[in-house]
């Protein structure tokens, strides 16, 4: 591990409380899925079979805490806080949820992602509560941040002045084989579930399996839950009689001596109205310590699961009776191919315990000590989750593939798709290779012999072409990303291996969309709002002109001097006239006919479009510089801020989705400040998405509007604070949307961060703090902590910490 010292740096960090409603906090690796914790201290969001699955819980499944102070009576806990904001329900609360017993009265919750830290508190108890929680996350190592499961460590303190005895209990339902609840909130399984005990060395626990399962099904799979230490009991499977006999008999066993008793009694004599409840394969591991006054034990869990199988792009989470036989072919999961079953899994994850732990610890600390502000890193976090989030996965040779979000149950918009792509930043800055994967689909499967590139890569697991037209923003921003990755790699086989599709896909987009050869895209333009543009605008163009700056660097690159030239000619030019016929002296529009502006749905004229300029922010981030004349992007892009921020949206008027309301502030997709809406503007046009209001905010920062930038930040932020919206899932079609991604934009912004890996060079250039500045630094090669002040003689000092992967041969260079 590195021996730098974080705690010469102030931690930025943000903390919440159980009164924080909606926080949930996701557990899980990348394309394994995950289960949440919610402000409780609860699991809950259990989306690891291999779809989305918000709000569905599995009963029976929590920590417990007993204790014992040295001549006193024992008391037990569920160790969770209290649940605010229950209502009624028919039924009541289920006997699974155990909201009968007795709880914490509070718990406050701190993120060091991807560590979560929970201090609960209960009023009369002796003890301080501390329970840590994560999934091993090391950027640039995909098989390490790909593990399916979780560590939960829970640290107590004796503040008495007398020894205490304490257990801390995991308890587990076999949910293998689920597939549904009943009308009475009961679990509904394939096969039959059964739980042995687990034995390992330096662990002891309780593998779930299910022996009746079809084994090529994707609810198929295996749990396993482990504790380590030496004082340990088990209960492998709850009492199965009828009723809550069970759970009966298992608190009162644990609430007894804070041990449990594995051999389970059962009545022969039952009851004349027979079983209202099915039998409960409820498996516990308990471990017990004598804490001495003043000292603290530790108490460490590990819960792993492994459902190999998946269907690939599943319309609305089944399969229509139409597409069965393409939606019946199953999928491995890559993480299935690494570690053959859960325990396997686990046994990994305790024997690479302290490593797993310290490089996860060491970006937690380079990520968070920094002078960086607390929204900015919470933004960071949250487009982090997304990787973790079902919206992504990967498949068993390890390709990469993603939705463009998650619905409740189901994934939301197949196939990788390009124009929401577009503006997710953060895989490529922390696993770059995974982003290769998406490009080589892309251009070496998905676009054909003209440069017709599908937006939706849908042949390898569909075994079809997405046949919608291409989508203009979509296939210009992939072409853009490919050279933002071999920057950030340096890998010219990567570069070479795509380049003539690359080259297609240009053409195409030339031909296809510039009707009069003025290298001004005026044809009808499919795009990222689900319609299509007619005429001249400047969201297509300005990425068209970032993709030609790239393709001539690259052309150059490779030795193919006239291309470059040509397509350098192509930007210029293209530029230059767009500047001319678009600019309105504030901001660019679009051009179109008044007549086609109302003949044509969905178009937006005279509008102030937030978009305007993504390809000038896309080529800020990719280090190309201006596309277009800099006097003009730094107005227009103010003109954005000026118009569709709202800090109030009290008296904003749409029909379209909600995603601000109230006195919630906002940046909307569109506005009309000098009149001229169409009678049916572009259909999200009065939206307000984050994945937008981020690359706007990292665009004004950009260009020097840092306070303006940051106005929007935080308005994000107020609106995902844990008590409307979880800071961690930030929505737009769907759960954990890609377009959120787009915050790892203001890192670079902020920092100046440049990077070339293909010369070996790295640069920053701080717009905050300048004289003491420090954040997180990624590429293709390494990651780490850069650092720089300003002497008392005025000179700039500064230094680059990699803390992963090696900076050999790489030059470091500060910019003012």
């Amino acid at each position: 591990m590195n021996a730098f010292r974080y705690d010469t740096i102030k931690k930025n960090t943000k903390k919440y409380t159980n009164k924080d409603r909606a926080f949930r906090a996701l557990l899980g690796g990348i394309g394994t899925g995950n289960i949440s914790l919610d402000g409780d201290g609860r699991l809950c969001d259990f989306e690891i079979m291999n779809h989305p699955d918000k709000k569905l819980k599995i009963p029976y499944t929590f920590f417990s805490l007993w204790c014992r102070e040295e001549g006193k009576d024992s008391r037990a806990f569920v160790l969770e806080a209290e649940p605010g904001g229950l209502s009624e329900k028919a039924l009541g609360y289920p006997t699974g949820e155990l909201y009968g017993l007795p709880r914490m009265d509070s718990c406050e919750i701190e993120t060091n992602y991807p560590f979560f830290k929970y201090n609960f508190k209960r009023e009369g108890l002796p003890l301080k509560i501390t329970m840590e929680a994560y999934t091993p996350f090391i950027p640039l190592d995909e098989k390490n941040s790909g593990i399916p499961g979780y560590s939960v460590e829970y640290c107590i303190e004796n503040m008495s002045d007398r020894p205490a005895e304490v257990s801390v209990c995991s308890s587990m339902y076999n949910f293998t084989g689920f597939t549904s609840y009943d009308g009475y909130d009961r679990l509904c399984v394939d096969g039959m579930p059964e739980n042995d005990v687990l034995q390992g060395e330096g662990y002891t626990g309780v593998l779930f399996r299910n022996r009746g399962a079809d084994p090529e099904a994707v609810n198929y799979g295996t749990l396993a839950l482990a504790c380590t230490g030496k004082n340990i009991t088990l209960k492998p499977c709850w009492q199965a009689g009828g009723w809550w006999d069970g759970a009966e008999e298992f608190w009162q066993d644990f609430r007894e001596d804070g041990k449990l008793n594995a051999d389970v009694a059962t009545d022969a004599v039952g009851s004349n109205i027979g079983s209202a409840d099915v039998p409960k394969v409820v498996g516990s591991v308990c471990s017990t310590e004598t804490i001495r006054p003043g000292e603290c034990a530790h108490f460490t869990f590990y819960f792993t699961w492994s459902f190999p199988n998946r269907y690939g792009w599943w319309p609305d989470g089944h399969a229509r009776e139409e597409d069965k036989p393409q939606h019946d072919k199953i999928w491995k999961n890559y993480y299935s191919t690494v570690w053959k079953d859960a325990p396997d899994a686990l046994k990994y994850m305790f024997e690479n315990a302290e490593e797993l732990k310290g490089r996860s610890r060491d970006f937690s600390n380079a990520l968070y000590s920094t002078t960086l502000d607390a929204d900015v890193i919470e933004s960071l976090v949250s487009a982090i989750t997304v990787l973790r989030s079902n919206t992504c996965f990967r498949i068993g040779d390890g390709r990469f593939f993603a939705w463009e979000g998650c619905f409740e149950h189901a994934g939301s918009c197949a196939g990788t798709c390009t124009h929401v792509w577009n503006y997710a930043q953060a895989l490529a800055f922390l696993f770059p290779y995974l982003e290769i994967s998406a490009r080589k689909t892309e251009f070496l499967q998905e676009t054909d012999e003209e440069g017709n590139m599908a937006f939706r890569a849908k042949r390898l697991l569909d075994g079809s072409k997405w046949e919608m037209l291409p989508a203009t923003d979509g296939q210009l921003g992939s072409i853009l990303r490919v050279y933002r990755e071999w920057k950030m790699t340096g890998d010219d086989s990567f570069l070479r291996e795509v380049w003539d599709k690359v080259v297609s896909a240009m053409e195409f987009s030339l031909r296809t969309w510039d009707s009069d050869g003025d290298f001004v895209l005026d044809d009808q333009q499919h795009n990222t709002y689900d319609i299509e543009f007619y005429g001249l605008n400047s969201l297509t163009n300005s990425i068209l002109y970032a993709a030609l700056a790239a393709c001539s660097s690259m052309a150059e690159y490779l030795g193919e001097t006239k291309r470059a030239s040509r397509y350098r000619k192509a930007w210029e030019e293209g530029s230059r006239r767009m500047d001319e016929l678009l600019w309105n002296g504030e901001w660019y529009e679009q051009k179109i006919s008044p007549e086609d502006l109302n003949r044509y749905k969905y178009q937006y004229g005279t509008g102030c479009l937030a978009d305007q300029l993504l390809g000038q922010e896309l080529a800020h981030v990719c280090g190309l510089g201006y596309i277009l004349p800099e006097e003009h992007v730094k107005s227009a892009v103010h003109s954005i801020y000026r118009h569709n921020f709202l800090r109030s949206m009290k008296d904003h008027e749409s029909v379209q989705r909600t995603y601000a309301y109230q006195d919630e502030a906002g940046l909307i997709l569109c506005s009309w400040p000098r009149g001229g809406r169409p009678k049916q503007p572009f259909v999200y046009s009065d939206e307000v998405w984050t994945g937008i209001e981020y690359q706007v905010a990292a665009h004004l920062i950009y260009e020097g509007y840092i306070e303006e930038g940051m106005d929007i930040v935080h308005a994000v932020r107020g609106r995902y604070d844990g008590s409307r919206r979880s800071p961690y899932n930030e929505i737009e079609c769907g759960n954990h949307y890609t377009r959120s991604m787009a915050a790892w934009g203001l890192l670079t912004a902020l920092s100046g961060y440049k990077f070339d890996m293909v010369k070996k060079e790295i640069s920053f250039a701080p717009l905050v703090s300048q004289e003491d500045f420090s954040c997180f630094y990624s590429n293709g090669s390494s990651w780490g902590i850069y650092r720089q002040n300003v002497m008392e003689n005025g000179e700039l000092s500064y230094e680059v910490i990699p803390l992963y992967g090696d900076m050999d041969g790489v030059a470091v260079n500060p910019r003012s």
